[in-house]
Order: structure tokens, then C-alpha cells, then sequence
């Protein structure tokens, strides 16, 4: 794995250097769209929807819509230059794990500590496990401060980062202000039958059924060689395009050198078609 961020864990006296790791990661079949008449990949470009022309990424910048349509513009520069909490977790306190709903939680890290530090990680891991505690806290990610909680899982201290109250939307569903009847024993054979189909948390034994068929059927396909191969034409115009371009800025460099090179060619194709004239004027005459 690679770290994804440096930095130290606040806690009281201590500050423990740690270095956070992707916990998740996406398995998903990768799918690009392609072309169906050769099987090209198709891009996507991106357009300046004002004069309709394809913006290089060095003429990107950040930019806040004002109403009205203005625009207001935000260089890497300017927004690197905002001040930033230090790379600290710092702990703004202790709660329940009950307390937090899981739909606060945004991604999960891993922390692994630095050699200097695994006394006082492996001192607060073990604090936090027999407190049955959560550290909650803050953390700069991403050039953002963000909330986040860091509990214990098989003895690495995972941060947990956490939207913030104004990112989790209210559900105002018509049903929660509605006289719903449940009935009594209703109630009872819905709970008896979950606790019919309780057992230990194991997500391994709930089968990924899309994934499994959505290879069968990618394997099926190339058993049966369903598959489709770029045209060489596509790749050579490419090619074709690529010489074009690197031409076109030799003679933005060099325009002498290039209408010399011209001139070059264009004396070789007289030659050439003055050669194939005597050629067959010999061939004329012998017969």
C-alpha cells in the first residue's frame, strides 16, 4: 500500500507520527465505452462551453459561480496559499461508537506508526479499545479540514473521515408525519423472524451475484471469440496526425528549413517523374 498522508496524532502530551492508508478499495469489472462500430475507445473531452474549443489543463483554474453569471477566478497559487491546519489529527474529544451514526462516516483509513511512535499508538489503541470509546476529531485532507473519528480495528487505529452536519440531507418523507397501525403481532413475527436470520457479521458469505455473472459472461464472450480489435486504420490515423502536428511545429520553428525541405522534395518528384518519361520513351522505340 502506499501512503496516502503524513502527519501526527494529537493526544495529550503525546504527539504520535503516524502515516495513513486507503482502507477500501474498488474491485468493479472496469467497463470503457467504446465505439460498437470498431471498437474504439471513446474520450471525453473537455470543451469550453463558450467558444466550443478543448481546453489544455494549463489554462485550468478553480472558479466560484456568483448569480447573475459572473465568475469568480481561483489559481492553484492563490488557493494554496489559504491557511491550512497543521497535519495533525487533532482530538476534540471521546464518544460511544453507538452514538454516531453510521451515515456520518465519509472513507476509512488505515494508521500505521512511525517507528519513533509505536509505544504511544500501541498505548492509545489499547486506551481506546477498553474505554469503548471513539476519538472524535479534526484533520486537514485533501486541502480541506474535515471531521473524523478514529477507532480500533484488529489493533490499527483506523480514521473514520465524517461529513459535516450541513452535508447530510434531512429525509422529509411524507410517511414519518402519517398514523401508521402496526399492529401488535405484526410487530412480534417481523422481530422473531429477524432474530430467525440473526448470526455472526461474515459479508463473505453473501455471494457478489452481478460481479460473478458479469464475468461469466465476458468470459463466454471471448471463448467464443466475440471480440473486436481497433482498426489498423484508426491507429495509423493517429499516426498520421501525430506527424502532421510534429510538422506543423517545425515550421513554426524552422520555416526556413521547412520550405527548404519542400523545395527538396519537390525537385526529387520531377526527377523521378522526368526518369519515368525516358523510361518509356526507351521502351517505345525498341518496339
Amino acid at each position: 500500500m502506499r501512503a496516502v498522508w503524513t502527519g501526527t496524532i494529537g493526544f495529550g502530551s503525546y504527539a504520535v507520527p503516524v502515516k495513513a492508508y486507503s482502507a477500501t478499495e474498488e474491485r468493479e469489472i472496469p467497463l470503457h465505452q467504446v465505439h460498437e462500430t470498431d471498437g474504439g475507445r471513446v474520450r471525453v473531452k473537455r470543451v469550453c462551453e463558450i467558444d466550443g474549443e478543448e481546453v489544455p489543463p494549463a489554462e485550468m483554474v478553480r472558479g466560484y459561480p456568483v448569480p447573475g453569471g459572473d465568475v469568480v477566478l481561483l489559481s492553484d497559487h492563490e488557493l494554496a496559499s489559504l491557511p491550512m491546519p497543521a497535519r495533525t489529527i487533532a482530538i476534540r474529544g471521546f464518544a460511544p461508537l453507538a452514538d454516531v451514526d453510521p451515515i456520518w462516516f465519509a472513507r476509512s483509513y488505515y494508521l500505521e506508526p512511525e517507528p519513533a511512535g509505536t509505544k504511544p499508538y500501541v498505548l492509545f489503541s489499547e486506551a481506546l479499545q477498553q474505554s469503548g470509546r471513539i476519538a472524535l476529531v479534526t484533520v486537514a485532507l485533501r486541502r480541506r479540514e474535515t471531521l473524523g473519528a478514529l477507532r480500533v480495528r484488529d489493533q490499527v487505529i483506523v480514521l473514520e473521515t465524517m461529513l459535516w452536519p450541513g452535508e447530510v440531507r434531512e429525509p422529509d418523507f411524507p410517511f414519518r408525519h402519517a398514523d401508521v397501525d402496526v399492529r401488535p403481532g405484526e410487530l412480534r413475527r417481523a422481530v422473531n423472524l429477524i432474530e430467525e436470520l440473526t448470526g455472526d457479521f461474515d459479508p463473505g458469505r453473501v455471494p457478489d451475484r452481478y460481479r460473478e455473472a458479469l464475468q461469466a459472461l465476458i468470459q463466454a464472450k471471448l471463448d467464443g471469440a466475440e471480440v473486436v480489435q481497433p482498426t489498423a486504420a484508426e491507429q495509423a490515423d493517429g499516426v498520421t496526425r501525430l506527424l502532421a502536428a510534429l510538422q506543423e511545429s517545425a515550421a513554426e520553428a524552422r520555416p526556413e528549413a521547412v520550405v527548404k525541405a519542400k523545395a527538396a522534395a519537390s525537385r526529387a518528384a520531377k526527377a523521378r517523374t522526368t526518369a519515368k518519361r525516358a523510361a518509356g520513351r526507351g521502351r517505345a522505340k525498341t518496339s
